[in-house]
């Protein structure tokens, strides 16, 4: 006989009676106490937050991207709504016209003011050089010890160096492949917008999908007006900063206005740099033309901030302008242009959803007062 040990052979079913025999031993990481479960459970909820907040912050760029194509689209289709109260056509067609129509505008804008817009904006450097060097000049004779020297060779350094351009036109390319991005997501989300809610809803549970939609259709509502505020005010703002500029003669009128009618986009922060602007053009033509321009941003911010966004926009979205103006710090200095630009409409649709929720807690903190009160009653 063989002296080697014996092997014995066992089948499947075998080896799990086997360990179904032998005592069962708890993992190390096993939670028996049911308040330490629920503790543990809260953690990784919380946890999982955190980690959801970093991502946020991680995609903050292209989530701000996506934003962006979401108010392009709530402007599309402001305008396809709008164009829909006199054209009974097709929701497709209205948005077709919508676009063909804001690229012929483009189109014709650049055709008939480009040449002079281009002339001004090149006189327009010099200009504002020559006026801050008056404005030093002024500082230093009344005790600011500041040196005229070191301000003209920044300027120049900027102007000239070949670090700033190549910056400058990396810039200027990454901000027109963002303004595409915007533009296309735009489109697409305007065209079935329908097709995206229900891809929301679909991850919600079912009794959470009513909420969604109302939720959904208040933001709507309210970004189309809050838009069409600001484009109106853009649009009066900067013909009527135009038309008066140029009633009196002031240089780069034209710029003047378009620059004006753009910051208007940007409430709290492109109206004074645009006043700015023009106040430093104007003075360049003397101490009359200087008050005259101050007269005329005075009148224009005037009429756009108590007439045409409470008429347009305040009633509907109400925003605080300290909120405002903070939300556009934080965001300009995170995201820069693009951040400032959304900040308003950002925080508008966080109002309306903590609007909601705090209808919706209101709502069942009534029902429980109303169950109660029956109980008590029978």
């Amino acid at each position: 006989m063989s002296d080697e040990p014996q092997v014995e052979h066992h089948s499947p079913a075998a080896q799990a009676a086997a360990l179904a025999d032998q005592p069962v031993q708890s993992s190390p990481a096993d939670i028996h106490d049911p308040r330490l479960r629920r503790e543990a459970q809260k953690a990784a909820i919380w946890i999982g937050m955190a980690l959801l907040a970093a991502m946020v912050v991680f995609f903050a760029q292209p989530l701000l991207v996506i934003f962006g194509g979401i108010v392009f689209a709530a402007m599309i289709d402001g305008g396809a709504r709008l164009l829909g109260r006199v054209l009974p056509i097709g929701r497709g067609w209205r948005i077709a016209i919508v676009l063909i129509a804001t690229a012929l505008f483009l189109v014709w804008a650049g055709y008939f003011t480009g040449s002079q817009i281009a002339s001004q904006a090149a006189e327009m450097p010099a200009i504002i050089e020559r006026q801050m060097g008056r404005l030093l000049g002024w500082a230093r004779s009344h005790g600011f010890n500041i040196d005229t020297g070191d301000f003209n060779g920044i300027v120049q350094q900027m102007a000239t160096g070949v670090g700033p351009v190549t910056r400058a036109l990396g810039g200027l390319i990454g901000f027109f492949t963002t303004m595409f991005l915007i533009v296309v997501l735009g489109i697409y989300i305007a065209v079935e917008p329908r097709l995206y809610e229900r891809g929301i809803a679909w991850m919600l549970p079912v009794e959470e999908r009513p909420f969604l939609a109302e939720t959904i259709d208040r933001m709507s509502f309210a970004l189309r007006r809050l838009l069409a505020g600001r484009l109106l005010g853009m649009f009066i703002e900067g013909v009527a900063t135009w038309l008066a500029l140029a009633a009196y003669g002031v240089p780069m009128a034209a710029l003047l206005g378009l620059l004006t009618g753009l910051l208007a986009f940007l409430p709290n922060i492109g109206a004074p740099i645009s006043g700015a602007l023009m106040v430093l053009v104007g003075f360049s033509g003397g101490t009359e033309m200087g008050l005259y321009c101050i007269a005329v941003y005075v009148v224009v911010q005037v009429v756009d901030s108590n007439i045409i966004i409470p008429m347009v926009a305040k009633k509907t979205v109400d925003l605080a302008p300290a909120l405002v103006l903070g939300a556009q710090l934080i965001f300009g200095v995170m995201f820069g242009i693009l951040g400032l630009a959304l900040a308003d409409p950002l925080i508008a649709l966080v109002k309306i959803l903590l609007e909601r929720r705090s209808e919706r807690n209101t709502e069942a903190v009534q029902g429980d007062e109303a169950l109660a009160a029956s109980a008590s009653a029978s």
